[in-house]
């Protein structure tokens, strides 16, 4: 099937939403749990110096799977975030998401007390939720019967109850819910945000992603559909996004918030600006549920919506001087991803830096979206990007910028990140630096 070349079609026309003047919306505080580090400076450190946080699986037997490392999060005591006796009624997708949520709190320097409580909002998404809360269920109800089952079962399960628990302990009354959309899920929730301070309807929202999916059943059921790599012998180097050798991706888990206000907020309390929020996209490949459309008909659709928007804001495509790559390491994914690029960006394509973190990070699944957006604040507020670890042997459909190996200095201004998931889900956000 042909695609039509949206990007240039739309972008470049350049309408603003109506008559009205853009609402300009900003990135003030950003948090994160990682396989990197328990913070975002410790992360993003550690994806400077190029180092992987993939490992040997500890957590469970791995000895029937073909894989046996993935991303974990490490050395997180929950207790150092939260109330012990609380920490342990809750799922770990909720308390990587609390404890995400409490750094970038501290880090915008905000005090959600003092703000019109039904101003603030949160958007959390997750791929999967509660699942090690769900399995610990069936498990006691199969061993000690249905009266056994946890009281707090069902709402350490749901996929909103993080953006629910995060409102209940910060007293935030405004929009309230889970943006699903599997592996895009914390792209679409820090872009949901996006559009609900764009339409007045908040002057806060704490948004991003929160995954702790790293339960036997789970790897099990990516390791038969054949999707994860199965480089035992080099865990570090199995993700090797837009390599000849890839193999599959690798799964890990974490969480990654950010705080987004209305430019008017975050100006009139004196915050700190790491980044403005100026395009997002979404989009379905209506293709199928595992693999990318072989045109990447769904990115192509992304991006361009994203760059529509961003061209109210007087930004164009060829402007773009980073993205964050979905880069997950598959053979079908990273081709596609490679070629909706170009088809979007045109010869500006090879202008682009480009690198996949994943390659370092794992994939956080639903929270590798808004990590990766807070990537893009980084790396417009340091002027260094992030390389794309393990590309040794570049694949020749792949061959663009994809910052090989090692860091590297670099003036950026605006950011592309893409995130796509299973279901056809598609998402991208756009960044640029504050003036």
């Amino acid at each position: 099937m042909s695609v039509e070349p949206t990007a240039h079609n739309h972008a470049l026309n350049g309408a603003t939403n109506g008559h009205h003047p853009q609402t300009r919306v900003v990135i003030t505080g950003v948090g994160a749990i990682t396989p990197l580090g328990l913070s975002i400076p410790a992360t993003w450190e550690n994806l400077l110096a190029g180092r992987s946080g993939i490992g040997p699986i500890t957590r469970f037997d791995t000895s029937d799977l073909r894989t046996n490392f993935a991303g974990e999060v490490r050395d997180f005591d929950p207790a150092n975030y939260m109330d012990r006796k609380e920490a342990r009624r809750l799922d770990a997708y909720i308390q990587y998401a609390l404890a995400a949520t409490k750094e970038a709190i501290e880090d915008a320097k905000i005090d959600l007390s003092s703000e019109i409580s039904n101003r603030v909002g949160c958007i959390v998404g997750s791929g999967i939720g509660g699942v090690q809360s769900t399995m610990e269920g069936f498990d006691i109800a199969e061993k000690k019967g249905l009266r056994r089952v946890s009281p707090f079962m069902v709402p350490n399960m749901l996929v909103d109850s993080a953006a629910g628990k995060i409102a209940i302990e910060h007293n935030l009354h405004g929009v309230n819910h889970a943006v699903v959309s599997a592996c895009a899920s914390g792209t679409s929730a820090c872009g949901e945000a996006f559009e609900v301070l764009r339409r007045g309807d908040a002057d806060v929202m704490v948004a991003g992603g929160a995954e702790a999916a790293l339960s036997p059943v789970i790897v099990a059921g990516f390791d038969v559909m054949g999707a994860l790599s199965q480089r035992n012998h080099d865990p570090e180097g199995a993700c090797r996004p837009f390599d000849l050798d890839r193999d599959g991706f690798v799964i890990s888990e974490g969480a990654a918030i950010v705080i987004m206000e209305t430019e008017e907020h975050a100006l009139a309390r004196g915050a700190h600006i790491y980044a403005e929020v100026i395009g997002y996209g979404s989009s379905a490949d209506a293709y199928s549920m595992a693999a990318p459309h072989e045109t990447g008909r769904g990115a192509i659709d992304a991006m361009s919506m994203a760059l529509r928007k961003a061209a109210g804001y007087g930004v164009q495509p060829q402007e773009i001087d980073y993205i964050n790559a979905h880069g997950t390491s598959t053979r079908l994914n990273d081709k596609t991803e490679t070629w909706a690029i170009k088809h979007v960006l045109g010869e500006h394509a090879y202008n682009v830096k480009i690198s996949s973190t994943k390659s370092m990070t794992g994939h956080l699944l639903g929270g590798a979206g808004a990590l990766e957006t807070i990537i893009c604040a980084k790396v417009i507020q340091e002027g260094i990007i992030p390389p794309t670890i393990n590309l040794d042997t570049p694949d020749p459909e792949c061959d663009l910028d994809y910052t090989p190996h090692k860091p590297r200095q670099a003036t950026v201004d605006v950011t592309l990140s893409n995130s796509f998931g299973f279901g056809g889900h598609n998402a991208s956000i756009m960044l640029r630096r504050y003036q």
